[in-house]
């Protein structure tokens, strides 16, 4: 098990696309900002969909200008397709996520498309990237969404969601994460995916988790993943978000909780609790009366708590 761990806030992203209110930039520069000086060092700042679909979101290329001026931050946009990834590179992102649903039923609900014009616009962003050197291009790492369930389809083949990591390391990304984008993964199931995964496409190939908390299992399935090897894990602050094309799914890991559980346990996360607590309150401002979740901000920290040793 590591001694330490990236959390990536996704927050800006995931969190807002689910919340019908648009969070105005300056209040979310403000979060970025908050969240940085914390020492959270990667954010997903938003999406390049159309404002049509998630006007949340418009302004996501304003953000990733305004949070790459932030010392030691790297800068993460999801991108649906080929023309988001066009126009998350014009943005100059550290990193592009994008999503592959394991179930092709929610595939086709998210970005309308199945698995071989996902397949197909995931080649057509490599291509792309193919003549950037890559120490100045984004790294392009995919998403395996409902890879441990789904709200439409029911269970989601393992198998299914080997083949299509395999399928995608093939294409020529960098990397594959594993998403639980509806809440259903268990701690038996992480382990057991996990490794199956990383035995069909090597150790460091796999190394995020995208957990969720609906059933109240996220924490402990970080802690699976954990004893896997996963460095990386994705959180929301206040365990906003969900997602919009999966009925029923809702609650990312609260970061705060997840912060609180691996610096307890003695994992370096590099954030500063007490600063990280604080940022809460510019939600709270920002969209009054929208409901925020976690143990650790209304518990708070333990008397003599400390920080893991970086």
């Amino acid at each position: 098990m590591s001694k330490r761990v990236q959390i990536s806030e996704v927050g800006p992203r995931d969190g807002l696309q689910s919340v019908d209110r648009i969070m105005p930039l300056e209040a979310k520069k403000a979060w970025i900002r908050a969240e940085a000086e914390a020492g959270v060092t990667e954010i997903e700042v938003g999406s390049f969909v159309p404002p049509g679909l998630l006007p949340q979101m418009a302004d996501t290329a304003e953000l990733v200008e305004f949070a790459k001026a932030l010392p030691g931050l790297r800068v993460v946009a999801l991108v649906p397709n080929f023309k988001g990834a066009e126009r998350a590179l014009a943005a100059g992102v550290d990193a592009m996520s994008m999503p592959f649903s394991m179930s092709e039923t929610h595939s086709i609900k998210n970005v309308r498309k199945d698995h071989p014009a996902v397949l197909a616009e995931i080649r057509n962003v490599v291509a792309m990237l193919a003549d950037i050197p890559f120490e100045t291009r984004p790294v392009f790492e995919i998403g395996l969404a409902t890879a441990f369930g789904c709200t439409i389809e029911g269970p989601v083949s393992e198998n299914v969601v080997v083949r299509s990591a395999v399928a995608c390391m093939e294409a020529g990304v960098d990397a594959v994460g594993l998403s639980d984008t509806t809440g259903y993964a268990n701690p038996a199931q992480v382990r057991r995916l996990v490794r199956k995964v990383k035995a069909a496409v090597g150790e460091d190939t796999l190394d995020t988790l995208h957990l969720h908390n609906t059933r109240g299992l996220g924490l402990a399935n970080v802690v699976a993943g954990l004893e896997e090897g996963i460095g990386t894990f994705d959180a929301s602050l206040g365990g906003l978000g969900g997602c919009p094309f999966a009925p029923g799914a809702s609650g990312n890991i609260v970061t705060e909780d997840l912060v609180f559980m691996l610096e307890a346990m003695g994992i370096d996360t590099g954030i500063d609790l007490a600063k990280l607590l604080l940022v809460r309150d510019n939600i709270a401002q920002a969209l009054p009366g929208e409901p925020l979740y976690g143990f650790t901000p209304d518990a708070g920290l333990p008397l003599g708590f400390q920080r893991a040793a970086a």
